[in-house]
């Protein structure tokens, strides 16, 4: 049976951010209140998402393919030396001292946990540290020293799976910086538009999935709000085929406000594990993705 519910807010995290999008401008006036400054009921735009995703086409796609849902970048054992290696990752400075394989196999492939695989085009070499490398500023760098093809273990939408990577040496550590070494699948097309043009108080877009419990019990989202109000509440809507995440602003609070968006982690709990359910954002009627799409680690291509 379809529930929808409010989880309670988890404030691991606290952000300012730049003013980039409109979600920003539809924060600034905060006198958009409802009444006893509590979050709308969501439930029925989160109901015509599943509706649409579950035993759809596009939902068929999602499952056959590959979506990392895991960081594509793990860093060598005792990572870091000191601050300077830290801020040198942080900035993506890096500095190539050696040569990198010019040929590669033409596909790699995922092979998932709970059995299945999947070949896709592998990244070559350079792709992938230019991936990773793209500081090249004056200050502190971490030295490339060569790569070969390995593999590692990744978080995806259908489970843990093993993925080749490139191994980077890095010049004073033992082990090597491992790089995904395949791209995400496309994302299938959505079979719902999205709620609008401007998110609203009453329900905004995720900004991204921050980690999936290991029991699947629970996920944590990072949400935007502003500076006039009580910050985010995520509902949430779990049926047989997906979960549905709606967020919202709680507490906003009339008069003047800074134009800045913020963001904050809030952890939802689920009935049962997510498995291979779609986690859905009840405002674009997308998956929500993992990381920041210009990120390392982006969730689809």
């Amino acid at each position: 049976m379809d529930t929808t519910r409010t989880t309670p807010r988890t404030p691991h995290l606290l952000i300012t951010l730049t003013l980039l999008t409109t979600a920003a401008a539809a924060l600034t006036g905060c006198g958009d209140k409802w009444p006893g400054s509590s979050p709308p009921e969501s439930g029925p735009r989160a109901r015509q998402v599943a509706e649409a995703w579950d035993g759809s086409q596009a939902a068929e796609v999602w499952r056959k393919g590959y979506y990392p849902m895991g960081e594509s970048v793990q860093l060598p054992d005792g990572a870091f030396r000191n601050e300077d290696d830290k801020l040198a990752y942080m900035t993506q400075n890096f500095v190539l001292r050696g040569k990198l394989p010019a040929t590669s196999p033409k596909d790699g492939k995922v092979e998932w946990k709970s059995g299945g695989s999947l070949a896709l085009p592998l990244t070559e070499a350079r792709a992938a540290y230019e991936t990773v490398a793209r500081g090249g500023g004056d200050g502190p760098h971490l030295t490339v020293t060569g790569a070969k093809l390995g593999e590692m273990a990744l978080a995806t939408s259908r489970g843990p799976a093993t993925v080749p990577a490139w191994m980077f040496t890095l010049d004073g550590y033992d082990t090597p910086l491992k790089q995904v070494a395949l791209s995400p699948s496309k994302l299938p097309k959505p079979p719902i538009k999205p709620a609008g043009e401007t998110p609203t108080n009453h329900l905004m877009p995720l900004d991204r999935l921050a980690e999936v419990a290991d029991d699947g019990r629970s996920v944590t989202v990072v949400a935007n709000h502003g500076s006039c109000d009580d910050g985010p509440a995520v509902a949430v809507l779990e049926t047989d085929g997906s979960v549905v995440l709606s967020a919202s602003v709680v507490g906003t609070k009339d008069g003047p406000c800074t134009s800045d968006l913020r963001a904050r982690k809030v952890t939802v709990e689920l009935d049962r594990p997510l498995a291979d359910r779609i986690l859905l954002d009840a405002f674009t009627g997308r998956p929500v993705p993992y990381g920041h799409s210009e990120g390392p680690s982006p969730s689809w291509s």
